[in-house]
């Protein structure tokens, strides 16, 4: 049995190569796919990168109340939209019993992470009545939405989205249909609309025979309030954004309000039915790349069941109307971010607009559709810009801590340890290049963020990992203490200090990760950090100290024990080896013969 034994232990030490190769293709896979990826440096928190921090003040809306339930619900689908963008360790907290602080740190999307942000009123779907560009411009094409997965091509003669068009473009009129509806037309819908308090009936043809769809039933406040619309409507001008400002965001969801809509840095105003469908009723939204047709970005939503009625009933009504009346228009935050027009009644819960978007467009708008729901409106009390100034000084001191740390670290390991230093070192150096790598690819992966914390955490593996290798080197000693040489030394020393190191590797990612599950805002950014860094030690002490040192236990330097080496047995005080020596046979037993003494 122990042939076999010594024959595994042999192979095992002989073959410390492949795991120095192992550990060094990893390093240079690492290292290139940071290269590639264009992520030389990790993504710095807002402590550190500056950014913006915007306060937002609650209102109760019509049926809610600013309580600790919505405020929670409000901060929590805020962290899903500002992260649904990739913004890196944003942080949305309460404060007090009706505000909640936005901190961004400044990045790709921050700008966008700052409006989506600041625009937190409900997602509503409304039909539209009339529209026009504010100014006179001209109209350009509007995006459409069909059922999902549909391959029927657009009605014929109907207008395709031009080429660089947004997700909020209006839609032409066709070769053969009629002309956009004229203000009578218009009035006539708003009449209506106010009237039924539901979408508009289906608007003139190009010969304008129809049927007028006001009976003289109407009741006095039904015109009264549909003339003061078409008032408001023929006097705003969306491109002041005061007026911008009065408009939209205090209309209930029940009644017909006028709107405003920016396409291509140009402004359009509305007139909207009342809200057909909510945004609570969008189950899922993402934008996804059409490979199989022209139409490219699309966004694809996805209803709750009840919304899924809702939907069919308002495309349904809309497809009869012709254009502008065969839009609805998604509204939030009383803003109209988009108009696609209905080429169908679209039924099964799913549907996607399609358009001229760009990826960004179509991400934007899948973002507001998932995430845009709020139990509350929120009011932008103030934004104020971060620098970068206090927390560059903070992080030049904690480098320079932890510089000092490190340097007092190799100080003793060299004085205690000499020759074993070089392992140490080799070690910390080893750790340190895959802590910087992978941070740097966690960045754009799931948005990691260095922060000061962080920074913290890093600092504090040092000590964690140096005392892995202050275990091991203990137990080779002490192998060595008890008059083995060092190539044994090394391999039964191991099994002891391996169990010590992954006991208190273990503890250090068991609190880590505790305190990144209990915690909120910057501290997980140090629990995550301590936590990464646990891992990597255990990496680099089976990948690379422990087969470094089968190695170097070869070389005559320190198997000779060499006074520089660490591992001088005279130096540690080593017993001499036990050997058992035989002690002369004393005379026999019995009575002794006074003669012979």
């Amino acid at each position: 049995m122990a042939a076999p034994k010594r024959g595994r232990s042999a192979s095992a030490q002989s073959k410390p190569g492949r795991s120095l190769a192992l550990i060094l293709i990893a390093i240079v896979a690492l290292t290139g796919g940071m290269f590639l990826s264009g992520n030389k440096t990790p993504r710095l928190g807002i402590d550190l990168a500056g950014g913006t921090s915007i306060t937002l003040k609650a209102k109760a809306d019509q049926g809610s109340a600013i309580n600790k339930a919505n405020m929670d619900t409000a901060v929590d689908i805020m962290n899903r939209r500002v992260n649904g963008l990739g913004v890196s360790e944003a942080e949305v907290q309460t404060q007090g019993t009706d505000n909640i602080i936005v901190n961004i740190p400044k990045g790709t999307n921050s700008k966008e992470a700052q409006q989506q942000v600041g625009t937190t009123a409900k997602l509503y779907f409304r039909p539209v009545l009339a529209s026009e560009p504010s100014g006179g411009a001209a109209q350009s094409p509007s995006p459409s939405a069909s059922p999902s997965g549909s391959s029927s091509p657009k009605p014929s003669g109907s207008a395709s989205p031009s080429a660089g068009s947004s997700s909020k473009e209006k839609a032409s009129s066709s070769s053969t249909a009629s002309p956009t509806a004229s203000a009578t037309s218009q009035g006539r819908a708003v009449t209506d609309a106010l009237k039924a308090g539901s979408t508009p009936s289906p608007s003139p043809s190009a010969s304008g025979s129809s049927k007028p769809s006001a009976t003289p039933s109407a009741s006095s406040s039904a015109g009264t309030a549909a003339a003061k619309l078409q008032a408001q409507y023929a006097a705003l001008d969306c491109t002041k954004p005061a007026e911008r400002a009065k408009v939209g965001g205090a209309s209930k969801p029940g009644d017909p309000t006028v709107a405003c809509g920016q396409i291509r840095k140009v402004w359009y105003k509305y007139v909207l039915g009342p809200a057909a469908v909510d945004g609570t009723e969008v189950k899922k939204a993402q934008a996804v790349f059409d490979t199989q047709g022209a139409s490219g970005w699309q966004v694809q939503m996805t209803f709750t069941s009840s919304g899924s009625k809702k939907f069919a009933d308002i495309t349904g009504q809309l497809a009869k109307n012709q254009s502008p009346q065969n839009e609805f228009g998604i509204v939030l935050d009383g803003e109209v971010v988009s108009s696609p027009f209905v080429q169908q009644a679209i039924t099964g819960g799913q549907a996607e607009i399609s358009g001229s978007f760009t990826q960004q467009d179509a991400q934007s708008l899948a973002n507001m559709l998932s995430y845009g729901a709020l139990p509350l409106s929120f009011q932008e009390q103030s934004v104020t810009t971060v620098t970068a100034a206090l927390g560059g000084e903070q992080l030049h001191a904690g480098l320079l801590a932890g510089a000092i740390g490190l340097a007092l670290v190799v100080i003793y390991l060299v004085a205690y340890y000499r020759g074993l230093s070089v392992v140490a070192m080799a070690s910390l150096l080893v750790s340190a290049i895959l802590t910087y790598v992978i941070m740097s690819l966690l960045g754009p992966a799931i948005g990691f963020a260095l922060n000061l914390p962080a920074v913290c955490g890093a600092i504090v593996a040092i000590g964690i990992t140096a005392d892995s290798f202050i275990v091991y080197f203990e137990r080779i000693r002490d192998e060595i203490r008890e008059g083995r040489s060092l190539r044994p030394a090394v391999e039964r020393a191991w099994p002891r200090a391996r169990r010590t190191i992954l006991v208190s590797d273990f503890v250090s990612f068991l609190a880590a990760a505790v305190l990144f599950i209990v915690t909120v805002g910057k501290v997980q950014g140090f629990a995550f950090t301590l936590g990464l860094t646990t891992v990597l030690d255990v990496v680099v002490v089976f990948l690379f100290t422990k087969p470094l040192m089968t190695l170097l236990a070869r070389r005559k330097f320190f198997a000779n024990g060499h006074k520089w080496s660490g591992l001088d047995p005279q130096s540690l005080g080593a017993k001499p080896p036990l050997r058992r020596t035989r002690r002369p046979a004393g005379p026999a037993a019995g009575p002794v013969d006074p003669k012979e003494a």
